[in-house]
C-alpha cells in the first residue's frame, strides 16, 4: 500500500499558514482591565503567542466573555488522519422509492425520538417529518418508508419496545442537550438497553445531533452518527443501501461505507 504523501497544514489568519486562531470563553471574574489581561495571560499559558483580546463582555454577575486572537505554532499531517465516514451514492427522491419498491418489496420501518430527559425535538423532526428541512423531503414524506416519530423525552426502553413490535428495520436516536455529555451517556444507555432486549446488531441503530458523528456513534455501539447540516436524504439513502446490504440486495451501482475499519 502507498502512504500518501504529507500534507501539513496549519491554521489561516490573515494569510495562509500564519497559525491565527480565533478563541472564545468565558472567565468567573467580572469585566475589567484586569479581566482582560486574565483573558490573555490564559491564553498564553495554552501555548498561543501574539495575544490580543479582541472582545470582553459581560455574561452574568461576576462572569466575562471574551474573544481571543492569537497565534499557534502547532501544524499536523492531514495525510495520517483517518477518519470513518458514512459515504453513499445518494438518489434522488423518486429513484430511491423506486429502489425500495424494486428491491426490498415492502416499506422500511423506521422509528426515531429524542430520548431520555432531552425534550428538543427539532433534529429528529427535521429528518422525520413530512416537510423535512431546507426543502429535503423528511422520511414521512417517501412511499417507501414507514416512519414513526415518538418525539422527545422519551425512556429508551420505551423506544426499543415500540420499535421490536412494528419489527423496525431502523431506529433514530437524537440528543441534542450536551452539558457534561449527557449525550454520551445516554446513548450508552441506549445501547445497553438494545443488547439486553437482543436488537443490537440486527436492528439498524442511528444517532444523531449537534455533537455527533460517524466516529463517535461507532463509539458508543451505533451502526451510523449523523451530525450538524445532515439531510432527511442523507439518512434515507443510509437506511435504504444498509437494508439491502443486510439482506443481500445491495444495489450493484451503489457505493457504501460506513462500518468501522
Amino acid at each position: 500500500m502507498v502512504k500518501p504523501s504529507k500534507q501539513i497544514i496549519r491554521p489561516y489568519g490573515d494569510r495562509r499558514d500564519d497559525g491565527m486562531v480565533q478563541l472564545s470563553f468565558t472567565l468567573p471574574v467580572p469585566l475589567s482591565e484586569k479581566a482582560k489581561e486574565a483573558a490573555a495571560q490564559f491564553t498564553k499559558k495554552m501555548g498561543f503567542t501574539d495575544v490580543k483580546v479582541a472582545a470582553a463582555e459581560r455574561a452574568a454577575d461576576q462572569y466575562t466573555f471574551f474573544v481571543v486572537y492569537a497565534r499557534s505554532a502547532v501544524s499536523l499531517d492531514y495525510a495520517e488522519i483517518d477518519v470513518p465516514e458514512v459515504v453513499v451514492r445518494k438518489m434522488g427522491f423518486n429513484d430511491l422509492n423506486a429502489l425500495i419498491k424494486e428491491k426490498v418489496g415492502r416499506r422500511i420501518v423506521v422509528f426515531g425520538a429524542c430520548t431520555g430527559t432531552d425534550t428538543h425535538t427539532v433534529g429528529i423532526d427535521a429528518i422525520l417529518n413530512m416537510k423535512g428541512y431546507a426543502g429535503d423531503y423528511g422520511l414521512e414524506r417517501y412511499p417507501g418508508f414507514e416512519a414513526f416519530n415518538l418525539g422527545s423525552q422519551v425512556p429508551n426502553e420505551d423506544l426499543i419496545k415500540r420499535s421490536m413490535a412494528k419489527q423496525a428495520d431502523a431506529i433514530l436516536v437524537s440528543q441534542v442537550v450536551t452539558q457534561r455529555d449527557v449525550h454520551k451517556d445516554n446513548s450508552r444507555q441506549f445501547i445497553d438497553a438494545a443488547k439486553a432486549a437482543g436488537i443490537h446488531g440486527k436492528t439498524l441503530l442511528l444517532l444523531g445531533g449537534p455533537r455527533v458523528d460517524h466516529k463517535l456513534a461507532l463509539e458508543l455501539g451505533f451502526d451510523a452518527g449523523f451530525g450538524a447540516g445532515t439531510k432527511p436524504s442523507d439518512v434515507a439513502n443510509y437506511i435504504v443501501h444498509a437494508v439491502l446490504k443486510k439482506e443481500g440486495k445491495e444495489s450493484q451501482d451503489s457505493h457504501y461505507q460506513g462500518e468501522p475499519t
